[in-house]
């Protein structure tokens, strides 16, 4: 496998600078009701059981509300209906959402809502290659890290992996925050400079697959992969297939700037940085999550606002296939909401009438189970 071209290590030496704060980042929406949860309002959902070790690939105890998996019978999909703000949009009634599989309307047959404690893998990439001791990207990685981990509620769980050549769990899921922190501290010197990301990110979510609930991959990492073992497409396959939601967070979008305009980036360089956030977008968006591309610290709060809101906040629908064929296939998920009066899409307002633009977020397909011969 070709090596990546990068920047050199010197031009990744701190820039003496702090990166001033913004306004959150903006998202791409598209047009479509309800009622905001009052404040105090119960949450509908359970609390989880303690999940299984990480470290573990055997089957675990843990059970909430439907998730991303699939068995011969029944599909299950989590969906989070943002507005243009990134909020989560509640109390929109099961007659609206419709499903469709490869463009066949599916009959929702089960259908849940609600909020609920968040299972969470932290996936930092922590590498020599841009995580040299003391650089600015180096800062950044640890702000993005520590900052969401903060934000953690005491009911969720959180296990932290840091990868660099290969994965390692630093801390395995807990409710004990403590841990995660004391695993945090592991991140001082990096040693290797491989970034093996398709690696770390599927070993991650093959662990991850039969945990049931919220969970999610919260990865931090500049996008870019050197030498893993598997190639970008493998790892869409193995990604689909887990069906855990990944969170994405780029690192280095302003210092890439800072160098490209003082012409200290070249082509090939620019090229490779482009296309590993179109690999982090591909990898949120085909598993149901979402990406984020800050170029300012300031932006932090604002993404950890909305995957909590996208995580904690959602509606669970479950279909049985009208597709019945075991061909072991990808079949194509989309997530529509409709006015059943006219079968129009529907038009969601706010207490004022006034339109609200939205996003469904959902997860792009299954593969569909093979025949066993």
């Amino acid at each position: 496998m070709r090596k990546t071209a990068f920047l050199p290590l010197a031009a990744l030496v701190a820039l003496g600078f702090l990166l001033p704060g913004q306004e959150g980042p903006k998202k791409d929406v598209g047009e479509t009701v309800a009622r905001p949860r009052k404040k105090g309002e119960p949450a509908e959902a359970e609390q989880p059981k303690i999940p299984s070790k990480l470290g573990r690939k055997d089957k675990p105890d843990f059970s909430e509300q439907p998730e991303f998996k699939v068995d011969a019978s029944v599909v299950n999909v989590d969906v989070a209906v943002l507005d243009n703000k990134g909020r989560f949009i509640p109390n929109i009634p099961k007659e609206h959402f419709r499903i469709l599989e490869d463009n066949v309307p599916q009959q929702v047959t089960n259908f849940a809502r609600g909020e609920a404690p968040m299972t969470v893998a932290m996936v930092i990439e922590f590498s020599n290659l841009f995580q040299s001791y003391y650089t600015e990207s180096w800062y950044q990685t640890l702000q993005a890290s520590y900052g969401f981990l903060e934000t953690l509620k005491q009911e969720d769980y959180v296990a932290i992996v840091a990868y660099d050549m290969r994965p390692e769990i630093l801390s395995d899921f807990s409710m004990d925050k403590r841990k995660a922190q004391e695993a945090m501290q592991r991140l001082r010197i990096a040693a290797y400079s491989e970034s093996n990301l398709y690696d770390a990110v599927t070993d991650t979510a093959e662990r991850m697959k039969d945990l049931e609930g919220r969970k999610a991959i919260v990865l931090i990492a500049s996008g870019m992969d050197t030498f893993s073992k598997l190639t970008f497409d493998k790892t869409r396959k193995i990604l689909q297939n887990a069906a855990v939601p990944i969170y994405a967070i780029g690192l280095m979008q302003a210092l890439r700037e800072y160098y490209d305009a003082r012409g200290a980036m070249g082509p090939i360089a620019r090229l490779d940085f482009l296309q590993a956030d179109n690999q982090m977008r591909t990898f949120s968006k085909e598993t149901g999550g979402q990406s984020f591309f800050p170029r300012f610290y300031g932006e932090f709060p604002s993404i950890y606002r909305a995957i909590h809101e996208s995580l904690r906040n959602q509606y669970s629908l479950g279909y049985a296939p009208s597709n019945t064929s075991k061909d072991g296939k990808f079949r194509k998920i989309k997530v529509e909401l409709v006015n059943p009066a006219n079968n129009e899409p529907l038009r969601i307002t706010d207490e004022k009438g006034k339109p609200i633009k939205y996003s469904i977020v959902a997860k792009a397909g299954y593969t569909a189970p093979r025949e066993v011969e």
